[in-house]
């Protein structure tokens, strides 16, 4: 019986555990996307111009920082601070090595799918 319960207990507590980022707040999933970013060894063109990862999440981080009064959730974190250039209206890229370019907002779209499924 005790056996059994303790891998119950066992059991309960993995599942709680694999939960715990299907159920991360906003700014948990905001804070994961901006680590993403920082430490991709991807290169991120923002105006025509390449930037690794750092450089691309200190900027990200900074129009998050001017928009944060229309932030509420990680999609909107993508849309208003890493899919394109309010001034030129040009969408970010991102150049993985041995993969096609995608749109910035592609690509933090699926690591958010991936994050929010672990």
């Amino acid at each position: 019986m005790v056996k059994r319960t303790r891998f119950l207990c066992g059991l309960v507590v993995s599942q709680l555990l694999s939960l715990n980022h299907a159920f991360a707040s906003p700014q948990q999933e905001i804070d994961h996307l901006l680590t993403f970013v920082e430490s991709t060894q991807c290169k991120y063109e923002r105006n025509g111009t390449i930037h690794n990862g750092p450089e691309a999440a200190a900027h990200i981080k900074k129009k998050a920082d001017y928009y944060a009064d229309d932030i509420e959730s990680a999609e909107d974190f993508i849309a208003y601070s890493a899919t394109k250039s309010m001034l030129s209206g040009r969408h970010y890229q991102v150049h993985c090595e041995g993969k096609t370019s995608v749109s910035s907002e592609v690509w933090l779209k699926s690591e958010l799918d991936d994050f929010r499924s672990r």
